[in-house]
């Protein structure tokens, strides 16, 4: 059954959205296609793929990991050619990569705002 909408953008809650776009944009290669402190957005490469967007949010917190209220509000996957060389990677750009790892396979490090994400073997 076909949908009715393409997703247009998937937007992430922070404090500081220029810094995690710095983040990103190293992580993943894209160009930062617009930054200022209340909103920053990361140009999909893919042509009509879905941008990436950072809001700020005052007051923000990042949810605890693991958190046992399970209160994680999403996290994303990317697929890479090398765990580890993605982990230490990731950890030159501001991510932590956290004690507690659920699974085999793959690594779950946290972003500068402390959100999940997973480096996964491609």
């Amino acid at each position: 059954m076909p949908g009715f909408a393409d997703l247009a953008m998937v937007t992430i809650d922070c404090a500081d959205p220029a810094a995690l776009a710095e983040f990103y944009a190293g992580a993943l290669g894209w160009e930062i296609a617009h930054s200022q402190a209340e909103y920053a957005m990361l140009a999909n490469p893919v042509e009509g793929g879905a941008p990436i967007g950072f809001g700020r949010v005052d007051g923000y917190r990042a949810a605890p990991w693991p958190d046992p209220n399970g209160s994680k509000q999403f996290h994303l996957d990317f697929h890479v050619d090398d765990v580890e060389l993605a982990v230490a990677r990731a950890q030159e750009l501001g991510a932590v990569r956290p004690d507690h790892q659920p699974g085999e396979g793959w690594t779950v490090m946290l972003d500068p705002a402390g959100h999940p994400f997973c480096l996964c073997p491609r």
